[in-house]
């Protein structure tokens, strides 16, 4: 899976919380699962502020360090401006991302695009650097689900 590069504009997710990292993640107590559970019963899709017909969002943020270390992730719609409510409110960073684009069946095909990014980034002859600012997942359905890793040139 080849990524290709991108550039966004800032926007705005809003969404339920969680704090984690990638060891707990990768145990029978990792939260990840549970937050999207929680986020599809709480039916978030009709809050005033989300711009319809936009995707859904994992937004990976507030990074203690690199990919070993804690970090926030939320798991929400894009909106025009921060609920009123109990979400809370993100900013995706404007700049260039690398795309990875996900194949096969769900949970796994989330779990194969995140080994994909891990092995990019341990490749020492990539082009990019990871920032470890935002990075994403757009899921547009279960069929179309990138990951969007913030970067820049070495």
């Amino acid at each position: 899976m080849k990524p290709s590069i991108q550039t966004i504009e800032s926007f705005q997710v809003a969404g339920l919380p969680i704090r984690t990292n990638n060891a707990v993640e990768q145990t029978a107590a990792g939260q990840i699962p549970a937050l999207w559970s929680n986020f599809f019963a709480q039916d978030l899709f009709g809050i005033d502020e989300r711009i319809q017909g936009t995707p859904v969002y994992g937004v990976y943020t507030n990074y203690e360090s690199d990919h070993t270390g804690d970090f926030d992730v939320v798991a929400g719609v894009k909106v025009t401006a921060a609920p009123t409510t109990h979400l809370q409110t993100v900013t995706i960073n404007a700049g260039d991302y690398l795309v990875f684009a996900t194949k096969g069946e769900m949970p796994q095909r989330i779990i194969d695009g995140w080994m994909a990014v891990w092995a990019y980034f341990d490749d020492k002859n990539a082009p990019f650097e990871r920032l470890y600012t935002t990075d994403f997942e757009q899921m547009i359905d279960e069929n179309d689900i990138k990951i969007f890793i913030a970067v820049k040139a070495k």
